[in-house]
């Protein structure tokens, strides 16, 4: 793992992006797959909170599916469902050994070919998100949830522009490399007690994938929370701690929130829109779009992470 090299490889994410988007609109990585009753997602980290999102969105357009950490006891599946592991490195020891007692026929999503996450499945969808010389999967979970979005257009049969939707996120993250916001971001965050992340459940991965980012670089305290689940689990640390947060807004919950966290002066940030209370709020192309959001705004925390680790 290096600094300068994780900075290198967040910069190559505008031109990713757009190659993703050149090859999903060459073809539909998903096209083979037939009948599917059901979808069970497996992996760990930033996989698994890609698949949690990814699932959430399939059981909100009527198709039963779940996501699962690989490490979990195996859960006896119905006919009809499709296995999708997820592992960017292809070799992550709890997902093998769930493939292992499920048997063969899953689909593999990997940024690594021919990788043991390969053997045995019946489909093998490359992420195409390049080498990570920085040694911190910011780019593959930023191509996780874009093909994940693939297969939700794929199993709902939606009217999905993904290409231009990815070119849109290309162009959000474009516009986060370039605006100068992170000297003044910088201090607002940085406290004794660490950074909490906070996001509503659509985009619950923002939130889990951010904290990650600052724990794995820098190596600070970090934690995530859903936004409505926050009052009832993190509103007691705004008490007797110095309290500082990236807040994901678009929850119903945010004033909520946020009025609890105004009472106690703690200190918090949004990415994308302003909410009432926060001291600043980081705003970039299409950051009104959910599913720009989704895609893009983990780049905030990546970008956080990068200056303090360097």
């Amino acid at each position: 793992m290096h600094p300068d090299l994780f900075r290198a490889d967040l910069e190559a994410k505008p031109a990713a992006l757009a190659a993703l988007a050149d090859a999903l609109r060459g073809g539909d990585p998903f096209a083979s797959l037939g009948d599917v009753r059901r979808v069970a997602f497996l992996g760990m980290g930033s996989s698994r909170y890609a698949a949690t999102v990814a699932a959430h969105r399939l059981r909100r357009a009527g198709i039963d599916a779940v996501a699962d950490y690989a490490s979990a006891l195996p859960v006896p599946e119905p006919p009809g469902t499709l296995t999708v592991a997820i592992s960017a490195s292809g070799a992550s020891r709890e997902v093998l050994d769930a493939l292992a007692v499920r048997g063969g026929g899953h689909v593999a999503l990997t940024n690594v070919a021919d990788s043991p996450v390969t053997e045995g499945a019946s489909l093998v969808v490359p992420m195409l998100a390049g080498e990570e010389k920085g040694g911190v999967a910011c780019r593959s979970f930023q191509h996780t949830l874009g093909l994940l979005l693939a297969l939700e257009r794929r199993l709902t049969r939606a009217a999905l522009d993904l290409p231009g939707l990815l070119l849109k996120a290309a162009e959000a993250s474009a516009d986060l490399l370039e605006r100068r916001w992170l000297d003044d971001v910088l201090p607002l965050l940085d406290g004794p007690d660490g950074v909490y992340t906070i996001a509503p459940y659509e985009r619950i991965s923002s939130a889990e994938q951010s904290a990650l980012m600052l724990r794995e670089g820098p190596r600070r305290p970090a934690d995530a929370c859903e936004t409505g689940d926050w009052s009832h689990v993190d509103v007691y640390l705004t008490k007797t701690r110095d309290y500082r947060a990236l807040l994901f807004p678009g929850s119903r919950y945010d004033a909520q929130a946020m009025d609890w966290i105004k009472r106690r002066g703690s200190t918090v940030v949004t990415v994308g829109a302003p909410v009432g209370g926060a001291r600043a709020a980081v705003r970039y192309r299409h950051d009104g779009e959910a599913d720009v959001a989704l895609l893009a705004e983990t780049l905030v925390a990546e970008l956080v992470a990068a200056a303090w680790w360097r």
